[in-house]
């Protein structure tokens, strides 16, 4: 934004500073004058007539208080230049921490030592917002490296089938456009999952009343093929759940959840058990399954994109984007809501998902 230049903020505090020691020191010299020189006679009286009158006194006093406000002036300036400068360098590191991070260093903290006040409580926010900034931006950096590779697999097997079917034109051409159908479905499968969880993650949907029980039904009555053909046992509870929220999106969630559930499960015998409840404040959704146990320290990073736990079953038919659960979590903090990921102790994973009631 193009400004026109000014005064800066630390010359206009030495002239605020001066300016109101000097105008206290007239104020002062004027009550000296108006009550205590107003007092003395006008002409001389008392011993040899020598005795000092109010004129001798009135040159004499403004002489002095000229030169009392010229030094309070000087020493205003000065002191207040001075002043300025040391209450405003907190400022000027807040200053060069942003103008490092518009640069592009996030990593910069300012750390203002001190009592706290308002110069170190400005810092301690522009510290926190560099923090989130960098992982933010780590974040989106990591997201593009993994999903550039993601997008660039089925684009490289693509091109191999391609070039093996060009250079052998004997080859089956009905396995070939199987194999292709399955890389592209993939690819698209991919490409749809990205394009939700952008569009989670900038929450452009309209919220409407919402119930999280008829959509848990939903979910799972489009998933009981796949738990059935796994030997799956799907149990739905719950009462009447009303939440506010996008139904398309809170379908995707559950549908999310429970696909999730059944893929993640044991071979054969395993449970899957969907429980909604509304809540005083909240209205919570339950997604629980049986499975091989998790580490404690894995479970944290499964919300994250394209993260895919080395002990977790899963099959080429169903082997996901590695986005299920990181679009789960965009989906529930979009809605205001919250989601907790807990380890079984038999083995499997308790999902709780809490969204503001309407």
């Amino acid at each position: 934004m193009n400004r026109r230049p000014g005064l800066s903020a630390r010359l206009k505090l030495t002239l605020s500073y001066a300016g109101v020691v000097l105008v206290t020191g007239a104020v002062l010299l004027a009550v000296v004058w108006m009550f205590l020189l107003r007092y003395v006679p006008d002409s001389s009286q008392g011993l040899l007539g020598i005795s000092p009158n109010r004129y001798l006194l009135s040159r004499i006093f403004g002489r002095a208080a000229a030169v009392a406000l010229a030094f309070l002036l000087v020493f205003g300036l000065v002191g207040g230049w001075f002043l300025a400068g040391r209450m405003l360098a907190p400022l000027a590191r807040i200053a060069d921490a942003a103008r490092l991070a518009a640069n592009g260093s996030l990593s910069h903290r300012i750390r203002l030592e001190g009592r706290e006040d308002e110069f170190r409580e400005l810092a301690d926010v522009v510290d926190t917002m560099l923090e989130q900034l960098e992982s933010h931006v780590a974040e989106q950096q990591r997201f593009a490296a993994n999903a550039s590779h993601e997008l660039r697999t089925p684009l490289a097997i693509s091109r191999t089938l391609l070039d093996v079917a060009r250079k052998d034109p004997t080859r089956d051409r009905g396995e070939l456009v199987e194999r292709l159908h399955t890389v592209n479905t993939r690819a698209i499968d991919l490409t749809e999952a990205l394009l939700l969880l952008s569009r989670s993650d900038g929450g452009s949907f309209t919220r409407e009343p919402v119930d999280l029980s008829l959509i848990a039904e939903e979910a799972t009555e489009t998933l009981l093929p796949l738990a059935e053909q796994r030997g799956i046992t799907l149990d739905v509870t719950g009462e009447t759940t009303p939440a506010a929220g996008s139904a398309a999106l809170v379908l995707r969630m559950v549908a999310n959840l429970v696909q999730n559930a059944i893929v993640h499960n044991l071979s054969a015998g395993g449970t899957v058990a969907v429980h909604t409840e509304p809540q005083h404040d909240a209205s919570v959704l339950r997604v629980e399954n049986t499975g091989h146990p998790l580490p404690p320290e894995l479970v944290p990073t499964l919300t994250e994109p394209f993260q895919r736990g080395t002990e977790r079953i899963r099959t080429n038919e169903h082997a996901g984007v590695g986005l299920g659960l990181a679009i789960v979590d965009s989906i529930v903090r979009a809605h205001d809501g919250t989601l907790d990921l807990t380890p079984r102790a038999g083995g499997g994973l308790l999902v709780t998902v809490r969204l503001p009631r309407p």
